[in-house]
């Protein structure tokens, strides 16, 4: 194959960004759709290409392509490269498969709506800068895709530019990414100055041979972890990710199921060399993983908008995979990468197909009984829900269980701890996505006839308004509306072009795990063994267990998702009274999750507070106010004085004239006399 078509991955999708984005506002829909389908598809069919050939070349291979030398000064130099091996080969596949699948399903959704050109010239933009992520040689052409699928973020998160929630949703996501992306910066000014470059293969060879750990790699490893926290929505900089689904829902699938929150973890991965030489790096990747699983479960318990819940799971499944990155079981990680990838994007377009029907609902109390009048979505978001609480045989379950299993028989005394989190974390991810699924398809309708007429897709600031408006206590949070009698007729299904989406990804929420079958339940963990020649150095998280303990281990994760499914069963459907009554009983615990642990006030008042405060002070107070203020003041009365004195000079007034010649003959005659003689006494 000829390495030169990696080019077109990136570019294609680029092309299809700057055609949409000038020109897109006078061409018809159909063929702004058009241009952003087909430079989608294309990648995808390159990448389909590359599978094939890296596959029948039976030995471990790499492709790379270089151009001309991008910075080259004093001795240091960066090439503008690109490598594919099998990781970025997954990634690949990942993102231009998903990401082509979002894109026709956004072409139902986003039908009528204004700035149509708009959003499919930031969605082209937004794969063109992640496949540059992956496809990067080197750090720096990494931090280049790294901060440009931030600045799509903000475009794609602040669509809606007219609704103020979903413009500071998109400023909140691309400040937080700031301080993640200061981290990355400082590691890679270590790297260059320890290794004198930011290639990837010649600091990971001079790392490998080294013989030393911690000190420097660990300093390196956690900027490069608090980078990655930023991307991945970990603790403490996950603030961003469960407002971003203020943008329309296709860019919410897209973020957190094929492309931007995925990049933390792929940069951990490919940074495995490094890791392996700091285990404090990889202790701190691991309990951030575990904390943020837990953490974001617990929220995720009483939330109502079927966004916000997507949201908050998704914050959750990457704590799974930074906790298997911090065991070192990258390919496990990597594993429920991908899974996640069909099962999320799943959920969320499955989630707008629910919004799309009740015409811009998305607060769950007002859902209920659209098993029958949406049977499509209902069948397909199924799949995803079992997927996710870790049924089997669904792709959840064998990605899920691999970290579990790979956690548990980690020597280390901590990761023992760090199971029984991931456990929990199962069990409480299967009763809040049962809750989803039994709130939103189950029971008695608890729409109105007026949801249904409305073309508009996505919540209004005025109905988000009125929804905010309603929470009065937390008590009203839980406790559901009486069901209405007044069916909406106009409530239906999906058009196919949406549809097709959720099957096919339905269909890879099913079977898309079955690669990664493990010995003990009788396959060969293919997925595994491909990824093999990239983490071939890296610290095997323990030795090989027998079958008996995985499938032990594996029965215990079901029996546990099994008892979130029940207890959501019996809270919202057969006793449907009893979570208001539990949120009556144990109103502080409610309220302390239903305000998310109060994280974003205590960030406003202890951080964001003082440092406006500062700002204003010193900023707007002395430097804009005093330095820059005082010296353009001083400038311009100096010009004002300096030009009264040459007016009053050339007055034309000839006696004036004779007046300053007389003046200034005097001043001459003085310092004549002073120079000859000196100051007099």
């Amino acid at each position: 194959m000829n390495p030169q078509l990696l080019w077109l991955i990136p570019i294609l999708p680029f092309a299809g960004f700057l055609l949409n984005g000038t020109i897109g506002r006078k061409l018809p829909r159909a063929l702004v759709a058009t241009i952003a389908l087909l430079l989608t598809a294309a990648p995808a069919l390159i990448v389909a290409q590359l599978w094939l050939f890296m596959k029948s070349a039976g030995a471990p291979l790499a492709l790379s392509v270089v151009s001309r030398p991008w910075i080259a000064v004093s001795g240091f130099q960066v090439n503008f490269a690109f490598t594919v091996d099998h990781l970025t080969l997954i990634m690949l596949g990942i993102i231009t498969g998903v990401g082509f699948l979002i894109h026709i399903y956004s072409v139902g959704y986003m039908a009528h709506e204004e700035g149509y050109w708009r959003f499919f010239a930031y969605l082209n933009l937004f794969m063109f800068f992640m496949l540059v992520l992956v496809l990067a040689s080197s750090f720096l052409l990494l931090f280049v895709g790294w901060e440009g699928v931030g600045l799509a973020s903000y475009l794609l998160i602040g669509f809606y530019f007219t609704k103020d929630s979903a413009a500071n949703a998109g400023k909140k996501a691309f400040i937080v990414n700031r301080i993640g992306d200061f981290g990355f910066l400082l590691a890679m000014f270590l790297l260059v100055a320890h290794y004198g470059t930011l290639d990837f293969n010649t600091i990971f060879a001079s790392i490998a041979a080294s013989p030393l750990t911690g000190g420097i790699f660990t300093a390196i490893a956690l900027l490069l972890v608090l980078g990655a926290t930023g991307k991945s929505a970990q603790i403490p900089l996950y603030i961003w990710l469960p407002d971003a689904m203020e943008g329309p829902t296709p860019v919410s699938a897209l973020i957190h199921a094929a492309t931007m929150v995925t990049a933390g973890i792929y940069m951990v991965a490919r940074c495995h060399v490094l890791f392996d030489h700091s285990p404090a790096a990889l202790t701190v990747v691991a309990c951030i993983g575990a904390a943020t699983a837990l953490m974001a479960a617990t929220i995720g318990l009483v939330q109502h908008d079927i966004k916000r819940v997507l949201a908050y799971s998704t914050v959750s499944q990457l704590g799974y995979m930074f906790l298997a990155c911090g065991v070192g079981a990258y390919s496990a990680g990597i594993f429920h990468l991908m899974t996640h990838a069909f099962f999320k994007g799943l959920l969320f377009l499955a989630a707008g197909s629910v919004i799309h029907a009740l015409s811009g609902e998305q607060d769950m109390r007002n859902m209920g009984g659209l098993r029958k009048r949406i049977p499509i979505t209902f069948w397909t978001m199924s799949a995803g829900v079992f997927a996710i609480c870790g049924i089997i045989p669904f792709a959840g379950f064998y990605s899920k269980d691999e970290i579990l299993y790979q956690t548990f028989i980690s020597p280390n005394p901590l990761h023992l701890l760090l199971w029984f989190v991931g456990l929990l974390t199962a069990g409480l991810t299967s009763f809040y996505m049962f809750r989803l699924w039994f709130k939103t398809f189950f029971g008695a309708p608890r729409f109105d006839e007026h949801h249904g007429t409305s073309q508009a897709p996505d919540l209004h600031a005025n109905q988000l308004a009125a929804v905010h408006a309603s929470k009065t206590s937390t008590l009203v949070l839980e406790a559901e509306p009486e069901p209405s009698h007044a069916l909406a007729h106009a409530v239906h299904e999906s058009p196919w072009i949406m549809t097709l989406p959720l099957i096919i990804l339905a269909i890879l929420s099913l079977i898309g795990g079955w690669v990664g079958i493990p010995a003990a339940l009788g396959g060969h963990n293919e997925f595994e063994h491909f990824l093999a020649p990239v983490f071939a150095s890296a610290a095997p998280a323990a030795e090989a267990s027998s079958h008996g303990l995985e499938i032990t281990l594996a029965a215990i994760s079901l029996l546990t998702a099994a008892l979130g499914f029940f207890i959501a069963y019996l809270f919202y459907y057969r006793k449907p009274g009893t979570a208001a009554a539990l949120a009556a009983k144990y109103r502080p615990i409610y309220s302390l999750l239903d305000h998310k642990y109060w994280v974003d006030e205590i960030y406003g008042r202890f951080l964001i507070t003082p440092l406006l405060v500062i700002s204003r002070l010193l900023l707007n107070g002395l430097i804009d106010g005093g330095i820059i203020q005082g010296t353009g003041a001083g400038l311009g009365a100096s010009a004002r004085g300096g030009g009264w004195l040459v007016r009053s000079i050339q007055s034309g007034n000839i006696r004036s004239y004779a007046g300053w010649l007389a003046a200034g003959a005097a001043v001459v005659i003085a310092i004549v006399l002073f120079g000859h003689h000196g100051l007099p006494h």
